[in-house]
């Protein structure tokens, strides 16, 4: 039996007809059709499906959709306005922290989690942010790198490269 929910997503509301046990990965991929998430391991241990609520990372292949009514969900396709990337996301491009792509959604979403609530963390707060999410391809230094870029892009301390 469905269950109606109200979901926001991105600032957008979505009122939909689920699963009560659907993970809200799920949702947000088949039911609202954002596939910036990405489905890695299924059981919470590589921080692909990251997405933000209300503000903190959170893994969306852990968390049922329904428990997230009621509150604020960003996802990669929130960052952006428009064509305009966010200080995070352009971090990431300035500084060559993007290898195969997998795991840079929620590598950005943790990323902004910290940065919001620490503008200048040092490389060991990033690396605790960070810990959660696994990358197979880039060994983190440019990962760190951009995290720190992003800090200053944030703080209008430097422009983009």
């Amino acid at each position: 039996m469905k269950k109606l929910i109200k979901l926001e997503i991105n600032g957008e509301n979505f009122d939909l007809a689920i699963d009560p046990t659907a993970y809200l990965i799920d949702v947000i991929r088949e039911t609202v059709g954002l596939c910036g998430t990405k489905k890695g391991c299924g059981i919470g241990d590589c921080g692909a499906c990251t997405v933000l609520i209300n503000g903190r990372p959170a893994l969306s292949c852990l968390t049922l959709a329904v428990a997230c009514t009621g509150k604020t969900i960003t996802t990669i396709e929130g960052l952006s306005k428009g064509t305009e990337l966010h200080p995070v996301q352009r971090a990431f491009i300035d500084k060559g922290a993007v290898q195969c792509g997998f795991c840079t959604p929620g590598m950005v979403l943790s990323s902004k989690a910290l940065l919001d609530e620490n503008p200048h963390p040092g490389r060991d707060e990033i690396k605790t942010a960070l810990a959660g999410n696994l990358c197979r391809c880039t060994g983190y230094a440019k990962i760190v790198e951009a995290v720190e870029h992003a800090g200053q892009l944030l703080s209008g301390e430097v422009n983009h490269d």
